[in-house]
């Protein structure tokens, strides 16, 4: 084995060419948060463009975060170290739920303290996590659902107010990205209140297509790494920051790729399209 690349399992540790470790998938060879490196792709994706800290400033009832592919648990790590550096301004409680089919990912970033040192204030965190399922203090709480996430995303959850949706690409896991499994993530978002945010690093059109047809609102969100774009959605169309209009929809009409993940694009999915409410409120 490789000093310099330890493997678990379907994954292995990378070095990026900026320095920063990231994890990669030896079947397909993804490799997540790619660009900047997981940290800083955490914190500006799903950290501040949630605004999460004001959030958290804000009384209330605890914001409930689903974390849908917890991979080294960078995403949760950066939330739960926002609630932590808020000390006193904190005003309300944080609960992550982390889905995940494997944990290798975590147990390779945990054991490799220098490469992934924001995780290790929360080392015992992820251990009881894995260990338990669970992991508890005051006003923080993160718990596991482990196994394959179409099948966990439904009934029982806690809705969220938050989604960070960080699953590998479509290419590489097709299978939650289609318009059953976003229609399921949508179902267990919060409606009241402010509604809810769902942020991912994905803008391909076949994306923002099934996130429309999942009965989401779609907008552009912050740049980051590579990529020009990323994607909020929103259960309310005055939540989003940059939604997209006619110029998106006249692309859309034109593009090779008008069709959702997964499925063809069929009249009637064209009808659903052409007909979100989101383009009535341009």
């Amino acid at each position: 084995m490789d000093a310099q690349n330890p493997r678990d399992g379907d994954f292995e540790l990378v070095t990026l060419r900026n320095g920063s470790r990231a994890v990669r998938h030896l079947g397909h060879g993804e490799v997540m948060h790619p660009s900047v490196g997981p940290w800083q792709e955490a914190l500006r994706l799903y950290v501040e463009q949630s605004r999460l800290a004001e959030r958290l400033r804000t009384p209330g009832e605890p914001i409930v975060i689903h974390d849908v592919g917890l991979g080294a648990a960078t995403n949760a790590v950066a939330a739960l170290t926002c609630a932590r550096e808020l000390g006193a301004e904190r005003k309300r409680g944080l609960e992550l739920v982390s889905f995940e089919v494997d944990l290798a990912p975590l147990r390779l970033a945990l054991a490799d303290a220098a490469g992934f040192p924001f995780l290790q204030p929360f080392r015992e965190a992820a251990e009881a996590l894995m260990r338990d399922g669970v992991w508890e203090v005051e006003g923080l709480r993160w718990r596991l659902h482990l196994g394959d996430a179409q099948g966990l995303i439904g009934a029982g959850l806690p809705r969220a107010d938050l989604v960070f949706f960080d699953p590998f690409s479509p290419a590489s896991n097709p299978e939650m990205w289609t318009p059953r499994v976003l229609s399921q993530v949508r179902a267990c978002c919060r409606e009241d209140g402010e509604g809810a945010l769902l942020l991912t690093y994905s803008a391909a059109t076949p994306t923002r297509v099934t996130l429309l047809l999942a009965g989401f609102y779609v907008g552009a969100g912050l740049s980051t790494g590579t990529k020009g774009e990323t994607t909020v959605a929103a259960t309310r169309r005055e939540s989003l920051a940059a939604p997209l209009g006619e110029r998106w929809l006249d692309r859309w009409r034109r593009s090779s790729s008008r069709a959702p993940h997964g499925e063809p694009l069929t009249p009637e999915l064209e009808a659903r399209v052409l007909a979100h409410p989101q383009w009535r409120m341009a």
